[in-house]
């Protein structure tokens, strides 16, 4: 999943431009084909030639707006009711003009989490069915850059509003576009998806500042961020003028650099061996601060030499400089950051390219770290390396640097990829995320809630549906009951529910043992939308049977469940009931057996169990092919009666400088 993470953000991050037309320009996230919010006041913000005036116009609307001394302008555009399309005209006293046009107003919904929302149709070689088509002009589809940064940011770097036709549909989350497909199908109203997601991310890279610091765990993070109270483009900035100075007299000091190790034709046949991925440490220079310098050389084929060819080398503590074939192609600052480079064409050759990494470390560990799943041929493997200049860690100065993991560092994605986002009015949210937070499921039961609740703050909106997707069954079928941390973090997902308007969906059938990206997006989509349309759009609810408690009788235990008007059916031709287990009063579990009651009941039963005491249903990652389902089709939630202490009820996030 990480691996395929890290392609997801390199592929990710392609520059759209500003949308500038002379001096008039508009946050990325305003462009044509965009969906503006129903029945809401609209704040509009942009940059003009300074102290012009400027008439923006929008259906019956006309607004005037002066840029100040800094060339800022202001205009809320009254509340439209749904429909269109619209023409945004925006022109200067000085005949310069911006037009946005086939805008629409209706409903935004924000689709947010890890790789299982970023995954998309072609990313799932999703094979069109008779019943898909992609004519859907009340759907708009909008694609996020995701980025990072210590603060809040204004704008997000960048955002592609587009009409939905096969190309675009089949390059976007797959659980958005079904469930957006879904719901313009139900109802007239235009749907605008914005997708601002990442895989393999933990929660806590999508919870701002405020919110983090109501839990003590992240009290390192939230203190050095909050002395720090800078951005990443200030920092950048700063240590721009820094290096001015200090490269000479400090950093690109030493042999290596002397001694021109970098260049071709460097004999460097006696240089020691080691396998990277890894830290210095582990190869006998624990006590070395300063360089370290790696060489490795690799071949291209004749395809691969049609291209700038890609260098990624994921985590390197602290900083880096690279080389291909003499030719620097890239340098980095900061030992959580991910490096990838980009080697001319020009310079590469089909047999022996070499690639020499100068590593510089300020205290601590130094390498080239990432675990060796995650990389590629470049990184992954035998090197040759020696040991640079010495540096006294405690003396040497050191520029404070952007850094952090997009991927685990708290706050980083939803400053610059969430946070912008707060001044346009949405709808609600749908949310797939956990598989990051495994290990620490108890705890993801306080963050998620809190996440919500912020959210809705911060959007001004305290009822905002937020609906989530229950985590789907995944790995192998367990042989007998046991703990399992998928389960654990089911369950907190579920609590997140007691929140009025937060909802869930269960995928707990339609997951694959064998892959953490299940393929049937197309049903995910479909059951978000049956919540979107009792949240939103006043139906009748449509969700999976939920515990709602238990009475025990004899040997039985009977369960009780809230079917929201849907009976209990088995799924199974001989009746059976499958996922249970049952405990005594030692707490062991045991697969029992069990049995529709009625339309909203199920009897437990084991014949090896005399004083039975407490249930639990599809506690497993996996639980396997399960019957129990109401006549919508729709399978009950997974469960539990006991109050146990789970195996991650301890488990807290702890600051890890070399995290993934």
């Amino acid at each position: 999943m990480k691996k395929i993470a890290l392609k997801l953000l390199c592929s990710f991050i392609v520059l759209v431009p500003m949308l500038v037309c002379g001096q008039i320009e508009l946050p990325p996230i305003f462009s044509s084909h965009m969906v503006l919010p129903r029945n809401k006041q609209i704040p509009l913000e942009g940059k003009a030639e300074p102290r012009t005036t400027l008439t923006i116009t929008i259906g019956s609307q006309s607004h005037t707006a002066k840029a100040d001394k800094n060339g800022v302008w202001k205009v809320n555009l009254q509340p439209m009711v749904a429909g269109g399309p619209f023409v945004l005209q925006i022109e200067d006293d000085q005949g310069r003009e911006l037009t946005l046009d086939n805008l629409l107003v209706g409903d935004l919904w924000l689709c947010a989490g890890q790789s299982n929302m970023q995954y998309t149709l072609n990313m799932l070689r999703y094979k069109e069915t008779p019943d898909d088509n992609y004519d859907s002009p009340n759907l708009r589809l909008c694609s996020v850059w995701v980025d990072r940064d210590y603060l809040p940011r204004k704008d997000v770097p960048n955002a592609v509003w587009q009409e939905v036709s096969k190309e675009t549909a089949r390059n976007f989350s797959a659980v958005g576009y079904f469930f957006g497909k879904n719901l313009v199908g139900e109802q007239e109203v235009p749907i605008g998806l914005i997708s601002s997601n990442l895989g393999a991310t933990a929660i806590e890279t999508w919870m701002g500042m405020d919110v983090l610091k109501t839990f003590p765990q992240f009290d390192e993070v939230t203190q050095k961020v909050g002395k720090i109270n800078k951005s990443f483009k200030t920092l950048d900035t700063e240590l721009e003028k820094f290096r001015k100075k200090w490269d000479d007299k400090y950093y690109l000091k030493g042999p290596g650099i002397e001694g021109k190790w970098y260049e071709e034709g460097y004999d460097y046949s006696n240089w020691e061996e080691c396998t990277l991925p890894a830290f210095w440490d582990d190869f006998g220079y624990a006590s070395h601060d300063g360089s370290m310098w790696f060489k490795r050389t690799f071949d291209l084929d004749s395809v691969q030499m049609e291209n700038d060819f890609n260098i990624v080398l994921n985590q390197i503590d602290d900083y880096d400089r690279v080389w291909v074939n003499g030719v620097q192609i890239g340098e980095s600052f900061g030992k959580s950051n991910f490096r990838n480079y980009s080697a001319p064409k020009d310079i590469l050759r089909e047999k022996g390219n070499i690639l020499t990494v100068r590593v510089f470390d300020v205290g601590g560990k130094g390498g080239i770290y990432t675990n060796a799943f995650w990389g590629n041929s470049i990184l992954n493997g035998t090197w040759k390396y020696k040991k640079g200049v010495r540096i006294d860690s405690s003396r040497f100065p050191q520029p404070e640097v952007a850094n952090g993991s997009p991927f685990s560092h708290p706050m980083l994605l939803y400053n610059a990829s969430i946070a912008p986002l707060h001044k346009l009015p949405i709808t609600g949210v749908i949310w797939y995320q956990g598989e990051s937070n495994e290990s620490r499921a108890v705890e993801y039961g306080s963050l998620l809630p809190a996440m919500i609740q912020d959210w809705r703050k911060q959007w001004n909106n305290p009822k905002m549906p937020f609906l989530v997707v229950q985590l789907a069954n995944y790995r192998q079928e367990d042989a007998e009951p046991k703990n399992s941390q998928w389960a654990e973090l089911r369950e907190s997902q579920i609590k997140a529910t007691e929140l009025e308007h937060v909802d869930i969906v269960n995928a707990i059938d339609i997951g694959d043992a064998n892959d953490i990206h299940p393929y049937n997006k197309k049903e995910v989509g479909r059951r978000l939308a049956l919540l979107a349309q009792h949240h939103t759009y006043g139906k009748t609810l449509k969700k999976s049977p939920v515990f709602k408690g238990s009475t025990l009788s004899d040997s039985i235990i009977t369960i009780e469940f809230e079917t929201y008007g849907s009976p209990l059916k088995s799924m199974d031709k001989h009746g059976y009931v499958r996922g249970f287990a049952m405990a005594g009063a030692d707490g062991k579990f045991y697969w029992a057996k069990a049995k529709v009651l009625n339309d909203t009941q199920v009897e437990i039963y084991h014949g090896g169990i005399k004083k039975p005491m407490y249930v639990r249903y599809a506690w497993s990652d996996n639980p396997g092919p399960l019957d129990l389902v109401n006549t919508d089709g729709l399978p009950v939630f997974p469960f539990r009666t006991d109050d146990f202490e789970l195996s991650t009820e301890k488990n807290r996030y702890s600051y890890d400088p070399h995290a993934f």
